[in-house]
């Protein structure tokens, strides 16, 4: 078992170190962009499948209770979160448009759409992508592998080099907790 922990330890960690590698200055590039947006008096409209449905969530409830310092809310949803217009758009439509009609009805140009998913291929989170674009909304995307068919669409892709979901999303979480880190340092410095 030692070993087997000792193992994954390194894989966590040197699929963090790729992704420092090869994108740590997209980065900081989207946490510009999204307290420049914030800023603005837009908002961020963050979803995902699963582990990156609590992400999402996660994330959410970072910018709007606080990170790391006690500073005003900043405008984040979670599109993951509410139950009556997840089941009644995916018994009435499709599952496939659970973001998207949320996209719709929620997001402004100006705004940001932030889909998280490891294989880049999650067919809602996909659409959302793309009726955001649409709706002249920013959009960003993490996730993992190949990056998928999301890699192709979004304006700011991240993307972890790696193979193993775990260590996809235990990346992602790092990315997720550096951009609150580093949005609120532009926003609010030396708090």
């Amino acid at each position: 078992m030692k070993e087997f922990i000792a193992e994954n330890l390194k894989n966590s960690i040197a699929a963090k170190e790729k992704l420092f590698e090869t994108q740590s200055e997209v980065i900081i590039r989207l946490a510009q962009l999204i307290a420049e947006i914030i800023k603005n008096g837009n908002k961020l409209l963050i979803f995902g499948n699963g582990g990156s449905a609590a992400d999402a969530q996660h994330m959410a409830a970072e910018f709007v209770n606080r990170f790391m310092i006690d500073r005003p809310p900043l405008a984040a949803i979670a599109l993951t979160t509410d139950t009556s217009n997840i089941t009644s758009i995916g018994n009435d439509f499709s599952f496939d448009d659970i973001f998207v009609k949320q996209v719709q009805a929620l997001g402004k140009e100006g705004d940001l759409a932030l889909g998280i998913s490891t294989s880049g291929n999650s067919p809602n989170v996909v659409k959302a992508i793309e009726t955001a674009a649409e709706l002249g909304l920013h959009t960003v995307v993490l996730t993992g592998g190949s990056g998928g068919k999301l890699a192709g669409l979004a304006e700011v892709v991240i993307n972890v080099p790696s193979d193993i979901t775990p260590h996809i999303q235990e990346a992602h979480v790092w990315v997720e907790h550096l951009l609150c880190w580093m949005v609120d340092d532009i926003l609010f410095g030396d708090k």
